[in-house]
């Protein structure tokens, strides 16, 4: 998938080392614990070719509630310059196109920048996942469950 000089890839064996350093970003650690993603079940980000991110999904085909969730992580340099909304526009149409008419994704409660880009792409707020996972500093957070259903 490609929009100008954003592209999305599957993960390749070669991308190993460059995600490890993705994650070991501060920001990034903050939201996304070592080694949590799932490389059969999303895609690399490249912009201008460089290993850029990562968008991860989950999803259901079951005819009676066919849906798609992600989880989304830029390199810090990124945050801010719309390369988020962009990934999401990508990977919302190529799943849409696949026949999914609801997304839905669940950024940390305090993850204001999270929260205002998937916002900006048309998630609405659906309510609060309590202790939904652990925070990577110890403990748990609570998500923001937030959908998207498209035509």
């Amino acid at each position: 998938m490609r929009d100008g000089e954003l592209e999305l890839r599957p993960y390749e064996a070669t991308d190993g080392d460059a995600l490890a350093a993705l994650f070991s970003e501060p920001e990034v650690k903050r939201w996304w614990p070592d080694g949590w993603y799932e490389t059969d079940r999303g895609w690399v980000i490249l912009v201008d070719g460089a290993l850029s991110g990562w968008i991860e999904y989950d999803e259901e085909t079951w005819e009676w509630s066919p849906s798609v969730a992600f989880d989304l992580t830029l390199t810090t340099s990124l945050h801010g310059r719309g390369y988020g909304r962009r990934v999401l526009g990508l990977v919302i149409d190529h799943f849409a196109a696949r026949g999914h008419h609801r997304f839905t994704i669940d950024p940390a409660v305090d993850n204001e920048r999270a929260i205002r880009c998937y916002s900006a792409v048309g998630f609405e707020p659906v309510g609060v996942l309590r202790a939904a996972e652990r925070d990577p500093a110890g403990g748990w957070k609570d998500g923001l469950l937030m959908d998207l259903i498209v035509d």
